[in-house]
């Protein structure tokens, strides 16, 4: 599958699974803007996908949560290549507690970033789309926008809205030409899922070991991470496809830690 100089955008994809897609977009023919809390940090994985292919990316600084960021940048995107051919909204942050001790200003930072993210993202990009008659939305969900795990209750929560968001664009898009998808992974050794290992092992009285072989993977057919590469396969499958047959629809990559 080739994109054919679509355009891109992309949140959180200065690192992880976000950079990832960037990446086996601009392989496949795309132009991606790398937008991320970080212009730094955006601005070297743009130079580095500019190294195998030169001038197929941009950085762009966005803080999802803010709709004068999201409305800068999308402006930057339109102004630099004249439209947004596929919004990815994979930017995410992750706290865990159980609900007891859930600070509500970590309950609002966490919905605020999932949730408020995609859908401004997703308000300022559409009005482009509609105009063009065509474009894709992917949305970046999880197993758990399907399942729950313990200490996760701000995180669940988002991931599942993210389904209920994306069938109302799927719903309001089609007769337009938009699309809209979730990609659901399993656990995808990221610096966000590092960072977990150590916070569930102390709330759940467990080695790291055990919450890798046991929470992680325990679910897994075969005991292992899903891969970035795997998410970024899936995601160039929704962005190239090319009719409404496959809309307001989520695939779940996990190693069958999940399947429903």
């Amino acid at each position: 599958m080739t994109l054919d100089n679509k355009v891109s955008l992309i949140t959180g994809a200065a690192s992880g699974i976000g950079f990832g897609i960037a990446r086996r977009f601009a392989a496949a023919g795309g132009r991606v803007a790398i937008a991320d809390l970080r212009l730094d940090a955006a601005e070297a994985a743009a130079a580095a996908i500019n190294a195998d292919h030169p001038g197929a990316a941009i950085a762009v600084a966005m803080d999802v949560s803010s709709e004068d960021d999201v409305n800068t940048g999308v402006a930057k995107v339109v102004e630099t290549w004249g439209t947004i051919d596929i919004l990815v909204s994979n930017a995410g942050i992750q706290i865990v507690n159980p609900v007891e001790s859930f600070a509500f200003s970590d309950w609002k930072k966490m919905l605020a970033i999932h949730l408020d993210g995609a859908f401004l993202t997703s308000k300022a990009v559409l009005p482009h789309m509609y105009a063009q008659g065509s474009g894709t939305i992917l949305f970046m969900g999880s197993v758990h926008s399907k399942e729950a795990s313990p200490l996760k209750s701000a995180y669940v929560t988002a991931k599942h809205g993210l389904l209920g968001l994306s069938r109302v664009i799927a719903k309001e898009g089609g007769a337009k030409g938009v699309r809209s998808n979730v990609i659901c992974p399993g656990f995808v050794r990221t610096p966000l899922v590092d960072k977990q290992i150590p916070e569930q092992a102390k709330e759940l009285g467990i080695s790291e070991e055990d919450v890798v072989k046991k929470v992680m993977l325990g679910q897994t057919v075969d005991g292992e991470f899903t891969t970035v590469e795997d998410i970024a396969e899936v995601a160039l499958f929704f962005a190239a496809f090319p009719t409404n047959a496959l809309t307001g629809q989520s695939l779940t990559a996990s190693h069958g830690w999940s399947m429903t």
